[in-house]
């Protein structure tokens, strides 16, 4: 095996790693896997593979992973409520749908994920996060860690340091939390925050909370420190062998399918498309020359497409062909800023040749593309 840093010699000398040949079936009672991957839609896909394919009954499984940035969102959750996804393009943050119902986290190399899986009927989210604080507690005895009866484990008895989700299905079930470690809190607060207006929705809300990194408490832990005292945990309380198992979510040999699960995650339909229908009521306040004008913007958005617009402008601001062309164009696509930029640049083509027109359709479409 390569190192990949210095910084691991420790850590992957102490834990035994087994290869993936068949480990499915010679591991007996427990299993615990690692992704040697950090994109957040392969390790969200072997989530889906292992519920899915797996006989639990034989064998419970904990999966480590880590991602670089993203932002996360629970299955009925609404991204334009929960994130602002302008900024994500920006500093290029990926957005992802899981399975799992729950609120909004954001992932960077700084913040570890656990996943329990077991069956439906050993399900117990409290049992895994009092697991997870006794290997804190192991690691570090002087940290001041506890579970919640909103499954949530805070550090100082205030500072959110994991949150939970889960998935229930007919036979099998899985838990996953989050544990800050040392994530850019800056960018979590950042894109966390939604600069969108008016939105009105029954998507499930994310619950804000104060939230602080473990490493602020004890700079000399590393996630690799964690991820070990945690597997050894799990290894004790489950009887097994302290065998942490590599895996690549890409390797279509060992998870037959797992490329067209993690194709899924990340189209446009699942991440934008399965929110719970919303609508949007809000004034636009539109700097035009040397004047402000409020325009009223009404939308109902299904299936993250635009079902009904309505667009209440001044009086004699734009020909009613015009407006009427810009209503018709939107109804039915989609509520995004590349495709409405792509239908108003196609617009813009056959406006009348008239510069003050030309203008005033330019800033109306602008300040549409804001909206989304």
């Amino acid at each position: 095996m390569v190192l990949q840093s210095l910084k691991n010699c420790y850590w992957l000398s102490c834990v035994l790693r087994t290869p993936k040949a068949c480990f499915w079936s010679t591991a007996s009672g427990g299993l615990i896997i690692q992704s040697v991957s950090n994109d957040v839609y392969q390790n969200l896909a072997v989530e889906d593979w292992i519920h899915d394919h797996m006989d639990l009954e034989k064998q419970q499984v904990l999966f480590l992973w880590r991602n670089s940035p993203a932002v996360v969102i629970g299955r009925h959750q609404n991204p334009w409520q929960e994130c602002n996804l302008r900024l994500l393009r920006q500093k290029n943050i990926k957005l992802a749908r899981r399975r799992s119902g729950g609120g909004t986290v954001y992932h960077d190399l700084g913040n570890i994920n656990l996943t329990f899986f077991t069956t439906r009927k050993k399900y117990e989210r409290m049992e895994n996060l009092k697991l997870v604080v006794k290997a804190l507690k192991a690691l570090r005895p002087q940290l001041d860690v506890h579970v919640t009866d909103r499954y949530d484990i805070l550090l100082g008895r205030q500072y959110k340091i994991s949150g939970t989700a889960a998935k229930l299905g007919r036979t099998s079930a899985y838990h996953h939390c989050t544990l800050l470690c040392n994530a850019d809190k800056f960018v979590l607060s950042s894109v966390l925050k939604s600069p969108y207006k008016g939105l009105k929705s029954n998507a499930t809300p994310s619950v804000p909370a104060s939230v602080k990194n473990l490493f602020e408490e004890d700079p000399s832990l590393t996630s690799e420190m964690l991820l070990d005292a945690i597997a050894r945990e799990y290894a004790t309380q489950h009887q097994i062998d302290h065998h942490i198992t590599l895996i690549n979510p890409a390797d279509e040999t060992l998870l037959p399918g797992i490329s067209n699960k993690t194709k899924e995650l990340q189209t446009w339909e699942w991440v934008y498309g399965k929110t719970p229908k919303f609508s949007v009521s809000t004034c636009l306040k539109m700097a035009y020359k040397d004047s402000v004008l409020d325009v009223k913007v009404n939308m109902d958005v299904k299936h993250g497409r635009i079902e009904v617009c309505n667009i209440d402008l001044p009086e004699q601001w734009l020909p009613p062909g015009l407006y009427s062309e810009l209503v018709k164009s939107l109804t039915g696509s989609k509520f995004c800023p590349n495709e409405t930029t792509t239908l108003v640049t196609t617009l813009l083509r056959v406006c009348p040749q008239d510069d003050e027109l030309y203008s005033r359709w330019s800033s109306l479409c602008e300040n549409m593309i804001r909206l989304m």
